[in-house]
């Protein structure tokens, strides 16, 4: 009897040996799933992020919860957005495989992208965070990004501290994270030219080089608006439709994309001289923004070869190039264009004229 009770007891232990080992393991793999991303983004206050080309970004995020980029231009905040739900949500699909170990950490020495992460945090933080004091700034971890797995659907990864690089992905998601990565500073910069509702605009000045009898500007008297023509000349009236609609297109306002994918040459031939217009639109706070714009041709030869404008096969009859504050050569859209860059006479109740053009 005496036997049986110890073999009992034996077996007892052996299961609870055997359901804690079961229950560890679970926590183990648990928190070798779970610790790999960025638990707590809203934390996060600064990624960098580097490439093998010398190519630099540094996404800083402002004490209003606005991110720029490099300490100076406003970032692209759908773009910042996608980077840190990725942080958030990639997860490790598997270890890498140990005889491709060496192979992977030789490709990441040579290709990987660094993305280092900062974010507050706190030297005391107690009772499960109701506590907390002391903030400050840490990197919290370093990644070195990779290619693409041979199925296309997960990317190597290496975090710093770990002894072997990882197979990371979304899961759900179907592709690889690399991409997300960017280190190209203009893809993280903004497209905003202005963001102004109308009750923010104090005047809308357009000038037209070709045509300065149709230049005009739309100022602000109280809480209406009056027009100015050529000569500083008050118009009797206007059509308050179409100047509505012009003030109303202020409201963000984008360009196309930065014109540094377009040759050099190609672009220079198209900027230089006269531009075809010069918007300013300063807010009620009085800073004011300048577009400058210009015709952009379909052909770097066409500006040499062809320069009649009757020609209309020669122009680029979507986009045409802007310079925004005498800094940023871009495109921009005849379309979000095409109720603001039109001649005095339009807003006087005329027809539509192609003046960009």
């Amino acid at each position: 009897m005496k036997k049986k009770n110890l073999i009992l007891i034996a077996a007892a232990v052996l299961v609870a040996v055997a359901a804690l080992i079961i229950a560890l393991l679970g926590s183990r793999k648990a928190t070798f799933d779970q610790d790999y991303h960025v638990k707590d983004i809203a934390s996060v206050t600064r990624i960098f992020l580097a490439d093998k080309q010398d190519n630099e970004v540094l996404l800083s995020r402002t004490a209003d919860s606005a991110w720029v980029v490099n300490g100076t231009y406003a970032a692209n905040q759908p773009l910042v957005d996608l980077l840190l739900e990725t942080l958030n949500t990639m997860r490790i699909r598997q270890q890498v495989n140990r005889n491709a170990v060496p192979t992977i950490i030789k490709d990441l020495a040579a290709h990987a992208i660094k993305v280092e992460v900062y974010q507050q945090v706190y030297r005391i933080n107690w009772f499960h965070g109701k506590l907390r004091l002391f903030p400050h700034e840490k990197l919290t971890v370093t990644y070195f990004v990779g290619r693409e797995t041979q199925d296309m659907m997960a990317s190597y990864m290496f975090r710093e501290g770990d002894k072997v690089p990882y197979v990371i992905h979304i899961p759900g998601f179907r592709g690889f994270l690399t991409p997300r990565f960017v280190t190209d500073p203009l893809k993280w910069r903004s497209h905003n030219i202005v963001d102004l509702n109308v009750h923010a605009i104090e005047r809308v000045e357009l000038t037209i080089p070709d045509m300065p009898e149709e230049d005009f500007a739309i100022q602000r008297e109280g809480q209406g608006f009056y027009m100015q023509l050529a000569g500083n000349r008050r118009a009797a009236g206007f059509d308050t439709a179409r100047v509505a609609q012009m003030l109303s297109s202020f409201t963000w306002l984008n360009f196309d994309e930065f014109a540094a994918i377009v040759p050099n040459s190609f672009a220079d031939s198209c900027v230089t001289g006269t531009p075809r217009t010069i918007l300013h639109i300063t807010d009620t706070a009085g800073h004011t923004t300048e577009l400058r714009t210009y015709i952009k041709y379909n052909n770097p030869a066409d500006f040499a070869a062809m320069p009649d404008s009757a020609m209309y096969e020669v122009f680029d009859l979507n986009r045409l190039y802007a310079i925004i504050n005498n800094q940023d050569t871009v495109l921009i859209q005849y379309y979000n264009f095409d109720n603001i860059l039109q001649p005095a006479s339009y807003f006087l109740g005329q027809e539509k004229q192609l003046i960009a053009r």
